[in-house]
C-alpha cells in the first residue's frame, strides 16, 4: 500500500471536527527527568539528581490527547478522586481546552499517577498510585449518562481499559450496546479482566501479551498468531481483531476472513510507553474519516512507529505522522 503526499494532507484534513467519546480509566504521568553520577551509599541504588520535572496527560486521557493532536475533539469519559492530583487533571484539561463535563469525581477513589524517574534517557523506576476499586453504581450512570446524551453528535466510541475500576461488564455492555444502536463506530484496547466483555465491537485491538494470557500458549509463528486472531473473531463476534505485536508489527483479522500481517516501521525504539494509546486513537480517528480499515491500520503503525522514538508519553505530531506514512507506505503487508 502507497500513499502519496496529497493523499495523506486529504485524508487527515478529514480528521478534523470527528469527534470521539473517550471512556476509560484517567490518569496522570508524572516525570523526573536527571542524571546519576554515584551511587547511594544506604542502599545499592543510583542517586538520579533530578534537573526537571514534568506532569503529563496518561490512560485514557493520552488517547483524548492524541485526538486532539490529529485534529479530533474528544469527549473524555472517567473518573478522578477528590484530590488535588484531581484537581491538577481538571486543570489541565481546562488548559488544554478539553470538555471535562464527562469527568467524574469519587471522593472515595485516588486519581491514578504514575511516576516515572528518568535518567539519561532511561526509565530508573516507575511508582504507581492508585486505586482500582470498581467504580460505584451511582457513578456508573452518570458515565453512561454522559454517552448516551451526546451519543448523536459523535463519530466514534473509543474504550481505553487499563483494569483501574471504570469499566464493569455491565458498563461495557451498555455503552457497546447503544453506540451500535446509533450506528457509531466502536474501537477497544482491552486487558485482562474484562477482556472477553468485548463483544460485536468494529475494532478490539488487544498486544501480544494480553492475547497469550487470555488463550493460553504463546504466540511465536505466524500460524499460531493466525489460530489466536480467528478464534477471537469467533469468541466476541467482532468486525476487525487487530492484534499488536510489538517489534513483529501488527496483523489483522477481518469478519470475512482476510488476514494482513505488517511488520514494524519504528526506526529507533526508546520508549514504547504510550505508543498502545497513539495506535488505537490514530485507527479510531482514521476509521471516523472513512479510511477502510486496512489503510486506518497502516497509519496507525507508523504512528506508532513514530512515538516509541521519543522517550516519555508524547501524542503524535501530525507533520511526523505524514512523513512516517509516507516512508514506510510501501512496505508490503506480509512481512511480519
Amino acid at each position: 500500500m502507497e500513499f502519496t503526499r496529497e493523499y495523506l494532507a486529504d485524508l487527515l484534513e478529514g480528521f478534523k471536527g470527528k469527534r470521539v467519546t473517550v471512556l476509560g480509566d484517567l490518569m496522570l504521568d508524572r516525570y523526573y527527568w536527571g542524571s546519576v553520577r554515584r551511587v547511594s551509599p544506604e542502599a545499592p541504588v543510583p542517586v538520579v539528581e533530578v534537573e526537571s520535572d514534568s506532569t503529563r496527560f496518561g490512560g485514557a486521557a493520552n488517547v483524548a490527547h492524541n485526538i486532539v493532536s490529529l485534529g479530533g475533539e474528544p469527549l473524555l469519559v472517567g473518573l478522578v478522586g477528590d484530590d488535588h492530583p484531581g484537581k491538577q487533571f481538571l486543570e489541565m484539561m481546562e488548559e488544554a481546552g478539553l470538555d471535562t463535563a464527562g469527568v467524574v469525581v469519587d471522593p472515595g477513589r485516588q486519581t491514578t499517577i504514575k511516576t516515572r524517574v528518568i535518567a539519561h534517557a532511561q526509565h530508573v523506576v516507575r511508582i504507581d498510585t492508585e486505586t482500582k476499586t470498581a467504580c460505584p453504581d451511582h457513578m456508573v450512570h452518570r458515565l453512561i449518562d454522559a454517552i448516551k446524551y451526546n451519543i448523536r453528535s459523535i463519530d466514534a466510541v473509543l474504550i481505553e481499559d487499563y483494569n483501574k475500576g471504570v469499566l464493569s461488564p455491565a458498563v461495557i455492555h451498555e455503552v457497546v450496546a447503544v453506540a451500535k444502536k446509533y450506528g457509531k463506530i466502536v474501537t477497544v484496547d482491552p486487558k485482562f479482566e474484562h477482556f472477553l466483555e468485548y463483544r460485536d465491537v468494529t475494532v478490539f485491538k488487544p498486544n501480544r501479551r494480553e492475547v497469550e494470557e487470555v488463550l493460553g500458549g504463546r504466540l511465536q509463528t505466524r500460524s499460531d498468531v493466525e489460530l489466536a486472531g480467528n478464534k477471537l473473531l469467533e469468541m466476541l463476534s467482532a468486525e476487525n481483531v487487530l492484534v499488536t505485536r510489538g517489534e513483529k508489527g501488527m496483523s489483522l483479522f477481518k469478519r470475512d476472513g482476510g488476514i494482513v500481517h505488517w511488520g514494524t516501521v519504528a526506526d529507533n525504539v526508546l520508549d514504547v510507553s504510550g505508543a498502545g494509546d497513539t495506535v488505537i486513537s490514530t485507527l479510531t480517528m482514521a476509521l471516523a474519516a472513512g479510511a477502510p480499515i486496512q489503510e486506518a491500520c497502516v497509519l496507525a503503525n507508523c504512528a506508532g512507529g513514530v512515538v516509541v522514538g521519543s522517550v516519555g508519553i508524547v501524542p503524535i505530531d501530525h507533520q511526523a505522522l505524514i512523513d512516517a506514512a509516507l516512508r514506510h507506505s510501501s512496505n508490503s503487508p506480509g512481512s511480519a
